[in-house]
Order: structure tokens, then C-alpha cells, then sequence
């Protein structure tokens, strides 16, 4: 039940020294590889395409959604007023999303009808679709010790962080709950889909956890559908370097394999070709638990990992700033960039950019 922490949340705003003359690059700006869709975003979590080709994007920040034409890089606010956003997806004319745990105190959380939930957005109007931490707290779908003796919960039950609005049911990420919940569009009857458990070899050997628990929790933090129809999950994985999984998914939330070797995955997506894109957000994050050093540039933090459908899984990497959400489309990899860049006192960098093949290296 470990709830989605990354070393710039836990040190808060300020922690990563920036130099005055460091900014995000503009809209438009590119360098070959990777271009600059939009800018100026406010916690750019999740992407996702509308059916009409249209990016939508929660700005966990400032609890909107916005929508993007990736074609002329044109913005409009779909939705404005959100508490907790992380993730969004659209279907038709509503937009589904995912309220959790933003960590700037948007709203109030603990409130079933702002927090911890998925919530339909439809002609300006918000709806409840599943309260997901009164599920949790029914159903407490990954076994855990709940709440110590003094009555307070041992950690974060619930953090709704991804949406995926399939045919007739949503799937839902939610990284505090340790699972992948299906949500039913029309009667919000609400399921188990997906439960990874708990990682108790390689470096997750003997960890600590809740009581009666020992090893990584899973901590899901994204999903996404291939064209063959069956699903990928990437997992955080507590935070534990290289821990963290890609869990190759049938339709009815069975396991197919999985990739392993991530440091804190936080989204996931396939290509036409099978290549499955996974984002590490603070991938070289300078300092590790101690404070970075004085002058560290924030722009080199993060990077997206491709894994080729080859027989040896090859993989390639390109830097990208902060990554979170990832959405393939139209034979283009787009993604979130400067996600938290909040945490290090740069409130408005966040981006969307689009990923060329040109951007994937072999590591050096």
C-alpha cells in the first residue's frame, strides 16, 4: 500500500539547486530527436488520445485538463477545477479521471467526491464513477495490513494514478491499493483486474513492509492496450532501483510474461510494432537520498526506455526530462516531460513532446 513517492516530492520545492538561466525549452523548439509540443504546462501527468486525435493531458498542478492538437501545438482547457488530478482518458464526450495523491494539497483528498476516485467530466459536470478507497477499504484487494492499533492506516490505501477507458470497462491504476481496478462505464461496478503482488526476489529480498509483508510492493503507475489486444502495466516497484516491472497482461488480467529492470517506472506504451516504451522519470536524479550538488541540471533527469519485439528484447534510450505519461499514436511516441518539475521551483515548466526513433540510443 505504499503510496507513489519519488525523491523530489519527499525533499520538496527547492531542493534541486537551478541555475538562473536554466528554463525548459519553449513550444516548437527541437533538437532533432525530440520536439516540443507545448509548454508552460502545470504537472503534465498522464496523456492519452481522444478519438479524434486529440491529446488530452492532466496537469496534476493545477487540476486541469487540457487538450492538445499535436498538429499545430493549440491548446484549450477541457476541464478546470479538478481536485488530486493524475491521470485522464477520453471516451466520446466524457473524459474519465483518475483523483489521487498530487502532493501540493490540491482540494481535499480525503473528500470521496474530490479524492481517490475515478470521476466522469462530461458537458462541465462531475460525476462519481468508483469510490475507490471505500473499495479498498471493503475489499483490500492486496492482503495487507491495513492500519495499525492506533487506528491510522500504515500507508497510503489508495493513490489512483492511471486511466485507461477501454470498450465497456475502465481500468485504473492505483498505486496506493497495489492494483489494477476495472470499473464498469455504466453502472461503476467496480473489480479486481489486476493484482501483480508483492516482488520478493532480487533486490526486494527481505524488505521490509507492512506487517506479515516482506518485499516490494508493486505500486502500479501505468497501462496501456497493444494491437493485438492484450495490455502492459508498468509498476514503481517501492522506489527500489532496477526493481521495477512491465507485466505483459491477456484481457481478462491473467499474465502473459513480464520485462524487469526499470528504476521507478511511471508509464507505459506499444508500438504498431510491439516495441514497448517505458518512462523513468527520475532516472539520474543527482544525490540519491542526500541533497544533489550545488549547480545540478534538472534537465538532464529522466529517460525513456524502448524495448524492441526482437528475440533478445534489445533495448535503447532516450533522454527525455522528467517523463511520466506515454501514448503512442499514428506511428509517434509522445510523452509528458518535466512532470514535478514543481518540486524543484519550476512550477509552469511542464511539456509535451514528440519522441523520434532518432532519440534511442544503445546506453553508453
Amino acid at each position: 500500500m505504499l503510496r507513489l513517492r519519488t525523491p523530489l516530492l519527499a525533499m520538496g520545492a527547492g531542493a534541486l539547486a537551478v541555475a538562473g538561466v536554466l528554463s525548459a525549452p519553449a513550444a516548437g523548439a527541437a533538437d532533432g530527436a525530440v520536439t516540443v509540443l507545448a509548454s508552460g504546462l502545470e504537472g503534465p501527468r498522464e496523456i492519452q488520445f481522444s478519438s479524434d486525435s486529440k491529446l488530452v493531458v492532466a496537469e496534476s498542478d493545477n487540476g486541469r485538463v487540457t487538450e492538445l492538437n499535436v498538429r499545430n501545438g493549440r491548446t484549450k482547457a477541457l476541464a478546470t477545477g479538478l481536485t488530486a488530478l493524475q491521470g485522464v482518458d477520453a471516451r466520446g464526450s466524457a473524459l474519465y479521471v483518475a483523483q489521487g495523491e498530487t502532493g501540493i494539497g490540491i482540494g481535499d483528498p480525503t473528500d470521496p467526491a474530490q479524492g481517490f476516485n475515478l470521476a466522469e467530466v462530461k458537458h462541465g459536470d462531475v460525476t462519481l464513477v468508483s469510490d475507490l478507497l471505500a473499495y479498498e477499504k471493503a475489499n483490500n484487494p492486496d492482503g495487507q495490513a491495513q492500519y495499525a492499533p492506533n487506528g491510522n492506516p500504515y500507508e497510503s490505501l489508495s493513490n489512483p494514478y492511471y486511466v485507461l477507458a477501454d470498450t465497456s470497462k475502465i481500468l485504473v491504476a492505483d498505486a496506493g491499493a497495489n492494483v489494477v481496478y476495472s470499473v464498469d462505464r455504466k453502472n461503476g461496478r467496480t473489480k479486481t483486474w489486476f493484482n501483480p503482488g508483492v516482488v520478493t526476489t532480487g533486490a526486494c529480498e527481505g524488505l521490509p513492509n507492512n506487517p506479515g509483508t516482506v518485499g516490494c510492493d508493486p505500486v502500479p503507475t501505468g497501462i496501456a492496450k497493444a494491437p493485438d489486444g492484450t495490455y502492459y502495466v508498468s509498476t514503481f516497484q517501492s522506489e527500489v532501483p532496477e526493481a521495477g516491472r512491465v507485466y505483459h497482461v491477456r484481457a481478462d488480467g491473467s499474465v502473459i510474461d513480464f520485462l524487469d529492470g526499470f528504476s521507478s517506472p511511471t508509464g507505459v506504451a506499444v508500438g504498431d510494432d510491439g516495441s514497448v516504451y517505458v518512462s523513468e522519470m527520475l532516472h539520474g536524479f543527482p544525490g540519491g537520498s542526500e541533497p544533489p550538488p550545488p549547480g545540478a541540471d534538472p534537465s538532464d533527469i529522466g529517460r525513456i526506455i524502448k524495448v524492441a519485439p526482437d528475440a533478445e528484447r534489445t533495448r535503447t534510450y532516450a533522454q527525455v526530462t522528467m517523463p511520466s505519461g506515454l501514448a503512442f499514436h499514428d506511428g509517434a511516441l509522445y510523452a509528458s516531460a518535466w512532470s514535478v518539475a514543481v518540486f524543484i521551483g519550476m512550477p509552469s515548466a511542464g511539456q509535451v513532446v514528440r519522441v523520434g526513433d532518432a532519440a534511442f540510443e544503445p546506453a553508453a
